[in-house]
């Protein structure tokens, strides 16, 4: 059985595959074989946490604690919990494509053996990510620290694999220019946000908070992208997912959460793809040789180019090099030995003039090709 949620897709009617943008409802292992190998491109997993709680927790004021007391987060032993976790673990190696990466959130309950299987298996670890709460839940009892973080996993699906999704520059923009550090400030899902029954508790005990899920998305999914939560719970990821113009797929066996997940997701706009065009660096960016700017007629043979004052000068050669004073070399090397320098980036240190006499650097030319995509 599966749940197939309302949402504009990217993916035309005739190849997209009727498990996309659905909730499958079952056990994940099982369901996970319904699936093709390499069909998903990210996976966000919160799995069970074996919270082991020893009865009931209360207030202060000695209200109940409305923690997680769901059959769903308990096993019989860590043995049997280990078990669990391998096979669902293959399940989802199956499906993730080679260049895939896979997200994987949990307490300090379960996360370092979760950790030790996924290595085992043969994931590399890219990142630990420490989800820092803002406001987390205080330790009533008084016995140990308040629990006030929750680590995630990022790895990839071998350590061959140098061509995962990793939106850097986006990041940074996202972050005001600043490097995103691996410990993210964010608050536990409240307010508006959580969602609740009719008798005013809350649905799902551990609802991730949309700010999370976003910023993970945002960093390793491009538009498009398929991602897949094999516990699904109450449709986190795919809200987000949805939102961001991805793809998602989720497995989930409780009728309870696939009917908040469903009407949750419905209820979610995907903003206009132009909106979700991803930030890209340089690095990112399609090579384009000196050479095609003499090919596309953005400089001529015989010119003249110069350093940002105008006090060196080069002659550019019809083979893409340039000559200063009879030595001959690529746009770097001559920037080098003008300067007196073991390196140069030729793009950046010389200029042409344009057509108003203004000098611009040459970086500016192979700019335009990229955008005319020659």
């Amino acid at each position: 059985m599966s749940t197939v949620l309302s949402g504009q897709s990217r993916i035309s009617n005739d190849v997209k595959p009727d498990w996309l943008d659905t909730i499958l409802k079952g056990d994940c292992v099982s369901r996970l074989e319904d699936l093709p190998a390499n069909s998903v491109d990210v996976v966000f997993a919160d799995p069970p946490y074996n919270l082991q709680l020893g009865g009931a927790l209360h207030r202060p004021d000695q209200s109940e604690v409305d923690g997680v007391t769901d059959s769903w987060d308990k096993f019989n032993s860590f043995e049997a919990y280990d078990h669990f976790t391998r096979a669902w673990l293959l399940a989802v190696r199956r499906v993730l494509k080679p260049e895939g990466t896979m997200w994987v959130i949990g307490s300090y309950h379960n996360i370092f053996r979760v950790g030790s299987i996924m290595q085992d298996l043969g994931f590399w670890m890219l990142n630990d990510v420490v989800w820092l709460k803002s406001n987390p839940m205080p330790n009533f009892k008084g016995r140990r620290f308040t629990n006030a973080h929750e680590t995630m996993i990022w790895a990839a699906k071998d350590e061959k694999n140098k061509k995962y999704t990793f939106n850097y520059n986006a990041l940074k923009a996202f972050n005001d220019d600043i490097q995103m550090r691996s410990d993210w400030y964010l608050p536990i899902c409240t307010g508006g946000e959580r969602l609740k029954g009719e008798d005013g508790k809350k649905i799902h005990p551990t609802q991730k908070p949309e700010s999370l899920l976003y910023r993970v998305l945002l960093s390793s999914t491009n538009p498009g992208d398929v991602v897949l939560d094999p516990f699904f719970g109450t449709g986190t990821t795919g809200a987000v997912a949805k939102r961001l113009g991805r793809h998602f797929v989720g497995i989930e066996r409780e009728d309870q959460y696939i009917k908040a997940a469903t009407d949750r997701i419905n209820a979610v706009e995907t903003v206009s793809p132009e909106s979700l065009e991803i930030t890209l660096g340089k690095r990112a960016a399609p090579r384009i040789p000196f050479g095609r700017l003499l090919e596309n007629n953005l400089l001529n043979p015989g010119c003249i180019l110069t350093d940002a004052k105008g006090k060196r000068e080069a002659i550019v050669r019809a083979d893409g090099t340039l000559s200063v004073s009879g030595s001959e070399g690529s746009i770097h090397k001559m920037g080098a030995k003008v300067q007196g320098l073991d390196a140069c980036n030729g793009w950046t240190f010389w200029h042409f003039e344009d057509e108003n006499k203004v000098r611009q650097q040459i970086d500016v030319l192979r700019d335009k090709l990229r955008k005319q995509g020659v």
